[in-house]
């Protein structure tokens, strides 16, 4: 009988994580009960909101010490029953784990027009459902809107940037170091990216925005959010999407002034992507054929082995990936 390896929180983390914040344990291989489906996990994405469930703070629930860790996976069909078949390609919430048990109506297959069928997790995953709802269903971006998106080069930000630039509009990313700018100007081609570590913000917003900011996509949170506010634009658009600056501290930085909103008349909508959820077909449908066309593409941060998920993470939460992070368990 084999093994299921899984990885499980082993302490609270203090600041950013460490690899020994979390512990991998064997069990064997758990058994499906006829109304469940086991699954072996191929692809495990990694993502910052997993910070949030350690601290306890997220929607999607909490991971205490002892827990395994959450996660989606895109997972193989082991056995046939409950209408799946054996080797089916599936997306479910399988968590950092060599097997996982499903409820058949909790998981959905993997068309067979996503390849490769990782980017069922992120360009065409939730990833950039994120990017969608945010980009063209809240702010509905469109041909001569100046944007900014901090984290260009992150798994979200990099598939909002080219969302944006298909509509028309000029983009402007933030990324930390000069090489992650150069990607972000020579791959994503956004029209100018600003060195979170070496540039001064203030005195780079007013030369890449003369006319103000009319869309920011806030994926980090923290002071950044004050700043940006003050070169909004009138009738500015605010997508709240991440916290990336705040998931490593117990404290919560103070937001923008009411006063600057409402002289702004900023728009500012908070973004859930599970809110978006029963339209993820309608988003497949309309970004696949510029994924098949290489109009829009996803640099893939790749990690190979589940044993060395905690570190991926880690690095994730210290800035150091470029794209969307995923761990390859396909040859274990």
């Amino acid at each position: 009988m084999g093994q299921n390896m899984q990885v499980c929180l082993s302490k609270d983390p203090v600041g950013i994580p460490v690899v020994d914040d979390f512990e991998i344990k064997t069990s064997p291989i758990p058994d499906a009960a006829d109304d469940q489906v086991l699954c072996r996990t191929l692809y495990l994405s990694l993502d910052p909101y997993m910070r949030g469930q350690i601290a306890g703070r997220h929607l999607s629930g909490s991971v205490a010490p002892g827990d395994l860790m959450r996660g989606e996976t895109i997972s193989e069909v082991v056995n046939d029953g409950s209408g799946f078949v054996a080797g089916q390609l599936i997306r479910c919430m399988g968590g950092w784990q060599s097997y996982s048990l499903q409820d058949p109506t909790m998981i959905a297959p993997v068309s067979s027009e996503i390849s490769p069928s990782s980017f069922a997790l992120s360009v065409l995953g939730m990833t950039g459902l994120t990017a969608y709802a945010g980009m063209v269903w809240q702010a509905e971006v469109g041909k001569g809107d100046n944007v900014f998106i901090p984290s260009v080069t992150g798994a979200v930000g990099s598939v909002a940037a080219q969302i944006c630039m298909t509509r028309g509009a000029r983009v402007v990313g933030m990324a930390g170091g000069p090489e992650k700018c150069l990607g972000a100007l020579e791959s994503i081609g956004v029209d100018a990216c600003i060195d979170r570590f070496e540039e001064n913000l203030t005195e780079k917003l007013e030369e890449y925005f003369p006319d103000g900011i009319d869309v920011y996509f806030d994926l980090v949170g923290g002071t950044l959010l004050s700043d940006v506010c003050q070169r909004l634009a009138n009738y500015g658009r605010i997508v709240l999407c991440g916290l990336m600056a705040e998931y490593n501290r117990k404290e919560r930085e103070p937001g923008p002034s009411p006063g600057l909103l409402i002289g702004k008349r900023a728009q500012v909508s908070g973004l859930v992507v599970y809110d978006y959820e029963a339209r993820r077909d309608e988003f497949i449908d309309s970004l696949l054929p510029l994924i098949l066309n290489k109009t829009i593409t996803q640099q893939e941060d790749v990690t190979f082995g589940l044993s060395n998920a905690p570190e991926a993470f880690c690095r994730l939460m210290r800035g150091e990936n470029y794209g969307k992070v995923i761990v390859d368990l396909t040859q274990e």
